[in-house]
């Protein structure tokens, strides 16, 4: 009873062992991976292509991914270029679908060189992974004739060039610098001989205004004009500032226009200037700042101190220039 109970599960061992077998059999002939050289021996340096394939049956149920190679198989073989999977569709032949990605490999070092097979997971399962077959790669070195005694390199030939040669082979830059030659001589000739003297012109210069005289009077139109008054702060300091700054800009050649007040005042203080006169422009500028970015509303005395402190600063500062007299020129 015994002998028959053992003879029974060996025999379902041995099923089971058959059907795992045949499933991978079937495994197998459902999908292959081969690996091809296009060359298995070349010489140092040359380039070889490395075809890898991989051919099954079934597109929607088959996903086979390709191995990285990187940047060298093994430390004797380099990759040089790889191209894109490649996919070809054959409806007889016994695998219908074949995809196929190419690396362009070399080597530098002579010898015969194993290149272990590929393994190709298929479906992102590493237990159903194939391998490709294992190739060789011979690599050569160039043949040396040793016999042959050992020669210096040969010095390069001599040529000789001359000035013909050089117009030869310069002719557009020749005919380019006689044209333009014939040209400036034309031009010349007719300015000499075709030209005719203009008489003469008198020109007229306007005097040049002062830079207070231009201050008073845009100082007595804002004055006129009674901003702060009605309650324009901001916009009284701000065009008053700016005929301040214009007159600096004007008589000291100071870009105030530009500048920032503490800049202004740095600027003015190699400026032979008296101190009550910095000490006024000091306190325009600096008013005028708090107004418009503190929004300050200074009292109406201030507001007329501004004004007046300007007329003192330019009137402590001002230089009459000498009017510009009329001259005659061409």
């Amino acid at each position: 009873m015994l002998f028959k109970k053992n003879i029974v599960r060996i025999t379902f061992i041995a099923f089971q062992f058959l059907l795992i077998c045949g499933s991978n059999v079937l495994r197998a002939q459902d999908i292959k991976a081969t690996a091809t050289l296009d060359s298995n021996s070349i010489v140092i340096g040359q380039q070889t292509q490395l075809r890898l394939s991989v051919q099954f049956n079934d597109l929607k149920k088959v996903r086979a991914n390709f191995p990285v190679l990187g940047d060298t198989i093994r430390k004797e073989i380099e990759v040089v270029a790889e191209s894109k999977v490649d996919t070809l569709f054959n409806e007889k032949a016994q695998y219908k679908y074949t995809l196929t990605k190419v690396f362009a490999v070399t080597s530098f070092d002579s010898g015969y060189w194993a290149i272990p097979p590929f393994k190709f997971d298929v479906n992102s399962n590493d237990t159903n992974a194939i391998y490709s077959e294992p190739l060789l790669l011979q690599v050569s070195t160039m043949p040396v004739d040793t016999t042959l005694a050992i020669k210096d390199i040969k010095a390069p030939y001599e040529e000789t060039y001359t000035w013909i040669d050089w117009l030869k082979d310069n002719m557009y830059v020749v005919y380019t610098g006689l044209a333009a030659i014939l040209v400036i001589i034309i031009i010349i000739l007719f300015i000499r001989y075709f030209r005719k003297v203009p008489p003469p012109m008198v020109v007229v210069e306007v005097p040049k205004i002062p830079a207070h005289v231009i201050a008073y009077e845009k100082l007595e139109k804002l004055k006129s004009e009674k901003l702060w008054q009605e309650g324009k702060l901001k916009s009284y300091h701000s065009l008053l500032t700016d005929i301040l700054r214009e007159y600096i800009e004007n008589r000291f050649k100071i870009q105030a226009l530009e500048q920032t007040t503490d800049e202004i005042l740095f600027g003015f203080r190699n400026v032979a200037i008296d101190e009550d006169s910095k000490g006024k422009l000091k306190q325009v500028l600096v008013l005028a700042d708090l107004v418009k970015f503190a929004k300050e509303s200074p009292l109406p005395g201030e507001n007329e101190l501004s004004m007046t402190n300007v007329y003192d600063f330019v009137n402590g500062t001002k230089r009459d220039e000498e009017p510009i007299n009329s001259k005659q020129g061409n």
